[in-house]
């Protein structure tokens, strides 16, 4: 199966170009942005060794479509999407921090609670609570880097003790925030699931703020299925996620985790396969379209021809 592993292109106007763990970033004229999705797959911050097809049009065309839906709520830095595996958009300054907001307390939150702490990122939490049950109301719980490269949570009055964050831009962020949250979770709904957690990011051109990155795909979000959900959480039972938790399962049943000394397993076509169908199962059921797979036949030179001519255009 054909697919996108790595990319080396040298576009006209190229200035500088970035391969980060799932996409490749050429930078043009110090202005726009093209990024290429790729097919690449990462897990317990590991890239494992074969690509997964599709994966990256999942991603790139899950985040076009929300983007879209949300550019009435704030504008983002998408100019087009020449490729199914393709975005390019402006070049933003981002802002140093990560909104990450809850409506449930799971991942993160619910293992802070967990060990007995009942405030996290300066957001107070109510005694009585278990792991997935929805929040009285959704809540921001901010996230930055740290000097070595690991995030750190953040509290609001922190981020403006520090400056990170003016005031001002502060307020807007988390307005915006809270309404892309709440348009997600309609959307989600329509599709018979729950979103439980997600983060966005932004960036500035001059006064004006962008919505930057991806949203609400099932690598950057939490999903629950809504069917069950409260018979579940009466009875004691895991939730029923939509998101790559199969590949970390699958990952872990054979021996890794990431740790130091572990092999990544093989990974068979049948494997790859069975990973690519569920990514496409991913896709069709936080749409609620059906998937239409893009000609693999020269797929590098299918992306290679889609940039040069939007370029071009622009």
């Amino acid at each position: 199966m054909n697919a996108i592993k790595e990319t080396h292109f040298n576009f006209e106007g190229q200035t500088n170009f970035y391969k980060g763990k799932v996409r490749d970033v050429y930078t043009i004229k110090d202005q726009y942005l093209a990024m290429v999705v790729t097919d690449r797959i990462s897990a317990f911050d590991v890239v494992l060794p074969e690509p997964i097809p599709y994966k990256g049009q999942v991603l790139n065309q899950i985040a076009a479509k929300f983007l879209e839906a949300t550019s009435d709520i704030v504008p983002n830095w998408v100019v087009s999407v020449p490729d199914p595996s393709v975005t390019i958009g402006r070049i933003c300054e981002p802002f140093k921090v990560e909104m990450v907001i809850r409506g449930y307390l799971a991942g993160h939150a619910a293992r802070e609670y967990a060990a007995g702490r009942r405030e996290v990122c300066g957001v107070q939490l109510p005694e009585g609570l278990k792991e997935n049950d929805i929040l009285p109301e959704p809540i921001i719980t901010p996230t930055t880097k740290a000097a070595v490269g690991h995030d750190e949570d953040i509290s609001r009055e922190e981020i403006l003790k520090r400056g990170v964050v003016s005031e001002a831009d502060y307020n807007q962020l988390e307005e915006y925030t809270r309404a892309l949250f709440k348009r997600g979770t309609e959307i989600a709904a329509d599709q018979g699931l729950i979103l439980v957690d997600t983060k966005y990011e932004f960036g500035k051109v001059g006064d004006t703020i962008y919505l930057i990155d991806e949203i609400h795909t099932p690598d950057s979000s939490r999903y629950f299925y809504a069917d069950g959900y409260r018979e579940r959480q009466a009875n004691g039972e895991a939730q029923k996620q939509l998101s790559k938790e199969f590949v970390r399962k699958w990952l872990i049943e054979n021996g890794f985790q990431g740790k130091e000394g572990q092999q990544v397993p093989k990974m068979t076509r049948e494997i790859v396969y069975s990973i690519s169908e569920r990514y496409i199962e991913l896709y069709e059921q936080i749409t609620g379209e059906s998937f239409i797979k893009s000609d693999q036949a020269d797929v590098i030179g299918r992306v290679e021809k889609a940039i040069s001519n939007a370029l071009a255009s622009m």
